[in-house]
């Protein structure tokens, strides 16, 4: 088994997979269909195009600085300025970093990891106006979807891991497996992009934890603790 991991960070994420109308909330979390959108773009695909090899790949995300829930007040006018749009409410995730997975056939992966370092059209973590921070693939690796967000180094930002303890617990979320306990349904399984006919389904989920390794904070305890270092030099 082959995954694809990624590291979505950027000052502002929204992943929306239920907003309408004037209220534009988001997830705490990445969604798949926000995810298979991204991987869509940086191979070029048009949004009227089948999303026939990215629909069998299993996805997963790991929650390594959940951010802040931010809000925001939108209006617009209509182009001959007589009329304004309604107030809008839209949500967003501020300084948040997460490690995500797809996993599947590795030629397909490969091929996405190519593709997001040189993507055809630009990419966004949920909404066009929330640019990602810094590459996106971390590569490709012969793992399991659990073993690879369990077992890869914690993400976050050098400030948020020098307040943490030397372990933390990071949540994760995956697709659960056929005759798996399920712990939710979530509306955010890709089916059609179009426009014209832009399709979801339901997906279930598992919610777990990982405890992963603060080697920041190991270094800053040695560097706290150690006697010799007052001697200087």
């Amino acid at each position: 088994m082959s995954v694809l991991l990624l590291k979505l960070a950027g000052p502002l994420q929204s992943w929306g997979s239920s907003s309408r109308f004037a209220r534009r909330g988001t997830e705490v979390a990445p969604t798949k269909s926000g995810v298979i959108g991204l991987l869509a773009a940086a191979k070029g695909m048009r949004r009227t195009e089948p999303l026939t090899d990215l629909l069998g790949l299993q996805f997963g995300v790991r929650l390594d600085q959940p951010g802040q829930i931010l809000r925001d007040f939108q209006t617009a006018r209509s182009l001959d300025g007589r009329r304004s749009a309604p107030l809008t409410y839209r949500f967003y995730l501020s300084d948040a970093v997460f490690l995500a997975a797809v996993s599947g056939d590795r030629t397909l992966l490969t091929g996405l990891a190519e593709a997001l370092d040189r993507p055809q059209f630009p990419l966004y973590l949920g909404r066009r106006s929330c640019p990602p921070v810094g590459p996106i693939s971390l590569g490709v690796h012969d793992d399991t979807l659990d073993d690879a967000l369990s077992q890869w180094p914690w993400l976050a930002a050098d400030w948020h891991r020098k307040k943490a303890a030397r372990t933390v617990r990071l949540e994760i979320i995956r697709d659960a497996r056929q005759g798996e306990p399920v712990t939710e349904t979530v509306p955010d399984e890709p089916v059609s992009f179009d426009p014209a006919h832009r399709q979801h389904t339901w997906r279930s989920v598992v919610r777990r934890h990982a405890d992963v390794t603060n080697d920041l904070a190991e270094r800053a305890g040695v560097a706290e603790h150690d006697p010799l270092s007052l001697l200087g030099g």
